[in-house]
């Protein structure tokens, strides 16, 4: 005698292979309520200061006038975006903004890397603390004295970098080299190396500290030398925490910097020192056209946001590491 078994339905969590539903929800809300409780302050910071001023976007699409009520605002549509886009200076700045942005990029991430793995590979703790100490101090000096630092480093009468290059044969007399335009993307970058390096590459340092030591010891009983095992175990030991960083400073690509390019600008290199920032406050601040201001303002936001996601995507169809 055979019992007729009636089906039974394959619950939820046996189809999707993961808890679903308002309950599980709660439940795990409740589970991690303490978590929850401390992002509180941070959650009402962040819409305080971040999503509550996006409200201010819409001055982009005025003829703002600070003394002039909100609702009496003249509407302009796109006139000061059309303003951007066909204007000749705006198109020279975005040029300075992007190459001081990659240079510093590119800069950064290899003088950083390579300081972490040399750090790394040091054997003398004490001499490991004294270098790390001495790069990690710039970090800490504000644009204003850091720039002074740069410009008296580069004067032509006292500059060291002038002696030293006189000196040694390379060039035969002084050089302005705050005096010439070309020079003054690689002296940005050069300054925010000298400045940033040591702090940059604390994060490296700290990707290194957390690769399996077993990994050296067998590439060393297997006879790999010191450049192989720094090739073969810790850069790519390395490479989420180089990606994932990646990422996040593409979203930071139309943020140049303000401080040492305001400090360091002259008449003589002004042409390749104004970047975008200095330019919203140039034409559109200082002169009271917060409209301007406020439009390239977005234009930066939508840019940001693309190469963002675009990174963030490229990296996800490639099975590297990545922000969501």
């Amino acid at each position: 005698m055979s019992l007729q078994q009636s089906p039974i339905e394959p619950s939820p969590m046996k189809q999707t292979g993961k808890p679903t539903g308002i309950k599980y929800f709660l439940k795990k809300c409740t589970e991690q309520k303490a978590l929850l409780l401390m992002s509180i302050p941070f959650v009402i910071w962040l819409i305080v200061f971040k999503y509550i001023p996006l409200y201010g976007w819409t001055m982009a699409f005025q003829d703002f006038k600070p003394a002039r009520p909100i609702l009496e605002q003249e509407w302009a549509g796109f006139e000061h975006f059309t303003f951007l886009f066909t204007d000749a200076r705006f198109f020279e700045v975005l040029r300075n903004t992007l190459a001081m942005s990659i240079i510093n990029l590119v800069l950064g991430f290899v003088t950083a890397i390579t300081l972490a793995v040399l750090l790394n590979e040091l054997r003398n703790l004490t001499f490991k603390r004294i270098v790390q100490t001495i790069s990690y101090m710039p970090h800490f000096l504000s644009w204003v004295v850091a720039a002074s630092i740069v410009s008296y480093a580069l004067s032509m009468e006292h500059g060291i970098v002038n002696i030293l290059l006189v000196n040694l044969g390379i060039i035969n007399e002084p050089i302005i080299w705050l005096g010439v335009g070309e020079y003054f993307w690689g002296i940005i970058g050069a300054s925010d190396v000298w400045k940033n390096v040591g702090w940059n590459s604390i994060i490296y340092l700290a990707a290194i500290a957390m690769i399996d030591t077993e990994q050296y010891e067998a590439a060393e009983i297997d006879g790999a030398s010191r450049l192989q095992r720094i090739w073969h175990i810790t850069l790519p030991g390395m490479k989420p925490v180089i990606v994932i960083l990646l990422i996040m400073n593409l979203g930071y690509i139309l943020e140049s910097g303000f401080e040492a390019q305001y400090l360091l600008m002259n008449p003589m290199n002004m042409d390749f020192a104004e970047n975008l920032d200095i330019f919203v406050l140039r034409y559109g601040i200082s002169m009271g056209n917060f409209s301007l201001a406020t439009a390239a303002g977005i234009f930066k936001t939508v840019v940001s946001f693309i190469f963002l996601f675009s990174a963030n995507a490229i990296a996800k169809k490639l099975g590297e590491a990545r922000l969501f």
